[in-house]
């Protein structure tokens, strides 16, 4: 298991700011299913300008739905929210993120609404066996010229993550950032094989994560799974809480310049005509912005849809509670590598462009491998399950206290047959490792946890500070406010950013082990990188939001 992120004092200072400049900003795998028909979607490639934490607005192509749509937004929860969209008639990138059911016809009408002098434009969807319509014949695939359309058909397969771009001049436009996801629903139908996974009630006050839906939450939560039978694919051990798509990429900044201008320059030319075509080099390469999600940090922790961002919707900004089982849907979408390092435990790979790993053995027994890195190729995409637990931290991460004046400090551990709290009775502390129950950390701590640990913390304002994080080392408000004395003091014996009822979990740093990739325009921190939080039970996590 790896370290939290805080290492050393120039990360923890990292973490610091990163979570200053952060507000209350969730995510998941938004994306459409369909535009009046499920399966049917209407997609126009343009040209607009997106927005980088250096205050750059750098010219790009991304596609989007054509002018007028009204697709249907999923997953349903944050669909019936107030922040999500109506139609998303304008281009973004990445592009929308397609939703489907394996076995579904899938039909995608593509507008070419670039500059004439982009040329042809088209839509690849590798692994799938597509039918194309109209347009004219390209390299590779049915394209579409100037102002005209392409229609590209196909049976969507098996369940899996992966990757659509164009296949047109693709040095260019992908990099200009033509490219999304597809994300295929296993089948929830009789002749299938469906796994059983744990149920997800979404009535107020059940907890989420529990098999037999007896557990309260206060408040409740909602399930922002996309998948109806709860699995990513047909096997129990895909059974998944959350999940979240990470798209990687990187941009040159120098082709978007150089695009732009040629693009001015030949404005008004008649498509096909000599000298009404873009000669715009695109080697050598030097990508100055690294982008998730077409955002840099801190973008990228803003909500999903905010209003600051009309061209880059989606956010990366991961959480979840101890034990949950986290789907990680991950892309390469750029040209290069990008070894990404999630912090506090290795993903469990369980495929690649929809291929699950399995044993030469059992075909129903996955055999992917763990990750230290999930490195990205381009092209690639690959599903892996994360989670955290605290096992073997060999201190109570929960800072109970016999003796506390907190009911929430008193929780018993009563483990189950693989040694954590599974217990209806104590929900807060639910999927605790009960072998580090009631066992210190501090030697002298500021409030009323349990003291006689092998360490002093620090001034929690010093250590490091946000709306997030809140400088202890105990999960959950009620225990941060247990940890460092009554709410509301001033140094050295509160968190000022932390109310008791607020979120504060454990910040793990996600980024990418290439370190120029941590930065915005050489400028760091930035690029590749967010944090995932881990939030006690008793914070209703929204993703709505």
């Amino acid at each position: 298991m790896s370290s939290i992120g805080i290492t050393s004092t120039g990360r923890a200072s990292l973490i610091a700011a990163t979570l200053l400049l952060a507000s209350s900003a969730w995510a998941a795998a938004p994306g459409i299913t369909g535009t009046g028909t499920a399966g049917t979607f209407n997609l126009v490639a343009q040209a607009a300008s997106i927005t980088q934490p250096d205050g750059q607005a750098v010219y790009s192509w991304g596609y989007g739905c054509t002018l007028g749509s009204v697709p249907t937004f999923a997953p349903a929860a944050i669909a019936s929210s107030a922040a999500a969209p109506t139609q998303c008639g304008t281009m973004q990138i990445p592009g929308p993120t397609l939703i489907v059911t394996e076995g579904q016809t899938v039909t995608v009408n593509l507008t070419n609404g670039l500059p004439t002098a982009a040329g042809n434009t088209s839509i690849l969807f590798p692994g799938f066996n597509v039918t194309a319509t109209g347009g004219t014949p390209g390299l590779l695939t049915q394209e579409a010229p100037a102002g005209s359309s392409v229609t590209y058909t196909f049976t969507a397969g098996s369940p899996g993550t992966r990757a659509y771009y164009s296949g047109t001049q693709a040095d260019l436009q992908v990099e200009m950032g033509l490219y999304g996801a597809i994300i295929v629903l296993p089948s929830s139908g009789t002749s299938v094989t469906n796994p059983t996974c744990p149920t997800r009630n979404t009535a107020a006050g059940v907890d989420p994560a529990d098999t037999t839906g007896t557990h309260l939450l206060p408040g409740g939560e909602q399930d922002f799974r996309l998948s109806s039978t709860g699995a990513a694919y047909h096997v129990a051990q895909s059974c998944y809480d959350r999940e979240y798509l990470f798209q990687f990429s990187e941009m040159d900044p120098n082709i978007h310049n150089q695009a732009l201008a040629q693009v001015s320059a030949k404005a008004g030319c008649l498509a096909g005509a000599p000298g009404c075509s873009l000669d715009v080099p695109t080697e050598p390469y030097h990508p100055a912005y690294f982008m998730i999600n077409g955002r840099s940090m801190p973008d990228d922790m803003d909500p999903n849809y905010a209003a600051q961002y009309p061209h880059q919707p989606y956010n990366g900004n991961p959480h979840m509670h101890p034990g949950d089982r986290t789907l990680l849907r991950i892309i390469g979408q750029g040209r290069w590598q990008h070894p990404f390092h999630e912090h506090g435990n290795h993903v469990r790979l369980l495929a690649r462009d929809g291929n699950l790993i399995v044993s030469p053995s059992d075909p129903n027994l996955l055999a992917g491998p763990l990750l230290f890195t999930t490195t990205t190729t381009p092209g690639q995409a690959m599903d892996g399950i994360f989670y955290y637990t605290g096992k073997g931290l060999n201190w109570d991460m929960y800072g109970h206290n016999p003796a506390s004046h907190d009911a929430a400090a008193k929780l018993a551990c009563t483990p189950d047959a693989n040694g954590y709290n599974t217990s209806a009775a104590n929900l807060i502390n639910y999927y605790e490792w009960c072998q580090d129950h009631n066992k210190p950390v501090q030697v002298a701590p500021f409030g009323d946890v349990a003291s006689g640990g092998p360490t002093t913390l620090p001034d929690p304002n010093i250590f490091t500070n946000g709306p997030w994080y809140g400088g202890s080392m105990y999960l959950g408000p009620d225990a941060t406010t247990r940890a460092v004395g009554a709410s509301g003091t001033t140094p050295p014996s509160g968190t000022i950013a932390n109310s008791p009822s607020a979120e504060a979990g454990f910040a793990f740093m996600w980024h990418s082990h290439n370190e120029r990739e941590i930065t915005t325009n050489n400028i760091f921190p930035g690029g590749m990188l967010m944090m995932m939080l881990v939030d006690s039970r008793e914070f209703p996590i929204d993703e709505s939001m």
